[in-house]
């Protein structure tokens, strides 16, 4: 496959310059700190894309990687090779949608990685890259073929990113996919030259993106939208009739559908993943595995989910013995599996999720029973959930009855996932933002900052001192449920989720610290303090000052700030004498 140079006005795949064109406004942002490279667009929003097929001597092989200068590990192209096909006993005929995630090999920088760092800072804190992993975003597609000696064709696309945009990647595929299978690389290559076109992926800004012939309209959340809440799509300048899809969501997997199967314990099932304990979904094809893994995972937001977790996970993957080795407890992961042989090696899992096949919301869920595990032999056991977990909390009746009204009156599976989604975010909110005010509590009080000694320290977190607080604001105040709060806590607050949650929370705290201090300092006559030193104490200033220059750019600052911190620094520098002012401008920029 060729890597052609394309320029602007390459139409390939019925592109025309949009909203999302290279003269977009977007592109322009301030603070970037190279030019666009080619590939630097498509590098923003995937790593590369991948053909898998089967080979009857090789067996799984990747066949493409596009751009042809996108790097691969040997460990992570035998990853992707098992990860993008369904295991042999899950009977996927024709089109399958799914996906995964694995861990990168090797540490890589991109171009214009800065900027692209910069719109990673404006994320909710659950869609932020983990620089650890990708994603797998698979079409697979088995159909039979008589002219093949195996009689069957088989073969995946696979779009590789940093991104968690599953929805989204999961239309795109839907689109590309069906012809690409058809038209081979070259449709494949033109795709990609369209992919290379669209603007960067800026939250918060309405873009359109446009793919063979069609424009996928979508907005990337950000940090400052109301949790719980879709922005509506801003319309821009171009006409309504070229937008052929508007996404209402790049990230949201459809709840009710993936826990209809357990929908009776969604609320204990929420404390297992709030509480980061180990979970495996047996699933009977990966579709149903990674929207399961992939609805769990997100049944915490705003909170994110700070362990690992596998959509799709297979007894090839490069982590198979470490996550199922018996001489140790099982981590704290999230799988989602489909080989009958897991019911054997992962015995040992204290909570087992085992769903059917997840049909459309149309009739009202089963009660199914909380199972004892050592009733769960094979695969093929009962749907159900297999733990001796008891939950802390009474379980809500109101939104089982809720839900089970909306399935009889035939209400929209989108409304059931909203009404579905708003529960677990009151949910976690109640829990979460006692922690909030106690944390908040921690920082030291603003007069206590002064421009001329370090920053003060955030008070230590002291768990008792914490427990004692949720006696008068404690979750009971946004929350009808009863039950052990105080347990739920405890056993939290010795969880990876609270050890994530509280370390960010803690950053952030400190940098606001160092922000106000660096705010401070700027409001000083520092020209004047200056003059009233000696030389050595003034160089020794500017050098400090500089340092703080440069860390300044990470720092929630008022704006103005960074300017007349280098105002300071040009007044002082100019007011010591030419020698000493020549090696300062040298001394990094000013």
């Amino acid at each position: 496959m060729s890597l052609r140079k394309r320029d602007e006005t390459d139409g390939v795949g019925g592109s025309t310059k949009l909203a999302g064109s290279p003269e977009a406004p977007e592109e322009r942002a301030p603070g970037r700190c190279l030019s666009l490279l080619p590939w630097d667009r498509f590098s923003a929003w995937l790593h590369c894309v991948c053909v898998v097929g089967f080979d009857l001597e090789l067996g799984q092989a990747v066949e493409v990687v596009y751009p042809q200068h996108a790097k691969l590990t040997d460990k992570e192209k035998t990853n992707i090779c098992y990860l993008s096909f369904p295991d042999s006993n899950s009977g996927c005929l024709g089109d399958t949608q799914f996906c995964f995630r694995f861990r990168q090999s090797s540490s890589r920088k991109l171009s214009w990685h800065c900027l692209l760092d910069q719109f990673d800072r404006d994320l909710p804190i659950y869609l932020k890259k983990d620089p650890a992993y990708y994603y797998g975003y698979v079409y697979f597609r088995q159909v039979q073929d008589k002219t093949l000696k195996r009689g069957y064709f088989q073969k995946s696309l696979v779009l590789i990113s940093k991104l968690p945009y599953i929805h989204f990647f999961h239309i795109v595929l839907g689109h590309i996919a069906p012809e690409y299978f058809e038209k081979n690389e070259p449709f494949l290559e033109a795709a990609c030259s369209d992919i290379d076109r669209w603007p960067s992926p800026v939250p918060g800004k309405t873009l359109h993106l446009p793919i063979m012939g069609i424009v996928i309209k979508v907005r990337i959340p950000t940090c400052h939208d109301k949790p719980g809440t879709t922005e509506v799509l801003q319309t821009a300048h171009q006409p309504p009739a070229q937008i052929s899809i508007a996404l209402p969501t790049v990230h949201e997997v459809d709840l009710f559908r993936c826990f209809s199967p357990v929908f009776f314990h969604i609320q204990m099932l929420w404390e297992l993943v709030l509480l980061g304990e180990p979970l495996v979904v047996m699933a009977p094809s990966p579709s149903e595995s990674s929207e399961t893994v992939l609805a769990l995972v997100s049944c915490i937001s705003p909170l994110k989910y700070y362990s690992d977790f596998r959509p799709y996970f297979t007894i090839h993957d490069s982590e198979f013995k470490e996550y199922t080795t018996r001489t140790q407890a099982p981590p704290s992961v999230i799988l989602g599996v489909t080989n009958p042989f897991f019911a054997k090696t992962l015995q040992h899992w204290p909570h087992i999720i085992r769903i059917g096949d997840i049909k459309l919301s149309g009739e009202v869920p089963k009660q199914v029973k909380v199972k004892k595990l050592k009733n769960l032999k094979t695969l093929d056991s009962k749907p159900g959930v297999y733990t001796s977990y008891k939950p802390y909390l009474n379980r809500d009746e109101d939104i089982i009855k809720q839900l089970q009204k909306g399935v009889q009156q035939k209400r929209p599976a989108e409304a059931q996932s909203i009404i579905l989604r708003r529960y677990f975010l009151e949910l976690t909110q109640s829990f979460i933002i006692p922690l909030e005010r106690y944390v908040a509590s921690l920082m030291p009080l603003q007069k206590s900052i002064s421009p001329w000694k370090s920053p003060p320290q955030l008070k230590p977190f002291n768990q008792e001192e914490f427990m004692k607080t949720l006696e008068k604001a404690g979750p009971q105040l946004t929350s009808r449920l009863k039950g052990d709060w105080i347990g739920l806590y405890r056993h939290f607050l010795k969880s990876p989720n609270f050890d994530g949650w509280f370390r960010t929370r803690r950053k952030e705290m400190t940098q606001k610290l160092e922000a106000l201090h660096l705010e401070a300092l700027c409001n000083e006559d520092l020209l004047f303090w200056s003059q009233k030193h000696t030389e050595v104490e003034t160089v020794d200033l500017v050098l400090k000052l500089k340092d703080k220059l440069a860390d300044g750019e990470n720092l929630p600052v008022k704006p103005g700030t960074m300017e007349k911190l280098q105002t300071h620094i040009d007044s002082i520098i100019l007011a010591l004498p030419e020698d000493l002012q020549g090696i300062l401008i040298k001394t990094g920029k000013t």
